[in-house]
């Protein structure tokens, strides 16, 4: 954590949309390990890394707390939370469901320009992976998750789904620098996009479901 972060903030910026930039910011850290699990958040050294004042940084922890990312003690500060491997477990269930259902209702909402996006981002994300760059392929198959969410429609389990998914992140990322599980990986995507265009929602949930559980599993004998 020594290369300073600057965020680009021009005059008039809302704090919020600051706060919004630091938390995801303090989530890439998490996944990656910069900030391992456990591990104290020392608010000073942060905040001289990231060129910022407390207040957004502060703002940007709580929100990391209602995510289940940071614990918040009083009189101790914050720090890292722990995920065990049972409660790793309970939410790739869980998020299997979730994928599953909304992946169902994509797959007979979605337009045709709304799927070719999907297929262009699966393309790309290929491209990552012939040329054996994990950490682009994983940012790239997070926003696919994140697309298929986004268009199922139905709100409250996208609320849900936000809630939970941020714990799993980290799990996904080491996933992606598992060889065989990478690889199978992105043949299950090719998988989901066909059972996409072919409109067959019960296909593409199976696919999905089976998919999100692998990772977990994956997770599970990596640890």
């Amino acid at each position: 954590m020594n290369k300073p972060v600057h965020f680009t903030a021009p005059g008039g910026v809302r704090r919020r949309l600051l706060h919004e930039e630091v938390a995801e910011h303090l989530r890439r850290m998490i996944t990656e390990e910069a900030l391992p699990e456990g591990s104290r958040i020392d608010e000073v050294e942060l905040c001289q890394l990231l060129d910022i004042s407390r207040t957004p940084l502060r703002e940007a922890l709580k929100v990391l707390q209602s995510e289940g990312l940071i614990l918040i003690e009083p009189h101790r500060g914050a720090r890292v939370a722990i995920t065990s491997e049972e409660e790793l477990a309970e939410l790739f269930e869980v998020l299997a469901g979730l994928e599953r259902q909304a992946v169902e209702m994509t797959a007979l909402t979605a337009s045709d320009e709304e799927l070719a996006e999907f297929e262009a981002l699966h393309e790309q994300m290929e491209r990552h992976y012939r040329n054996a760059e994990p950490q682009a392929y994983f940012e790239l198959n997070q926003r696919a998750h994140q697309w298929i969410i986004d268009l199922c429609g139905n709100r409250e389990l996208q609320q849900v789904h936000r809630r939970l998914s941020g714990r799993t992140r980290r799990g996904r990322y080491l996933t992606t620098h598992t060889h065989t599980h990478w690889e199978g990986s992105v043949h299950e995507h090719r998988a989901l996009l066909q059972a996409l265009k072919d409109r067959d929602s019960q296909l593409a949930g199976r696919i999905m479901r089976d998919h999100v559980l692998k990772t977990g599993g994956t997770i599970h004998k990596a640890k």
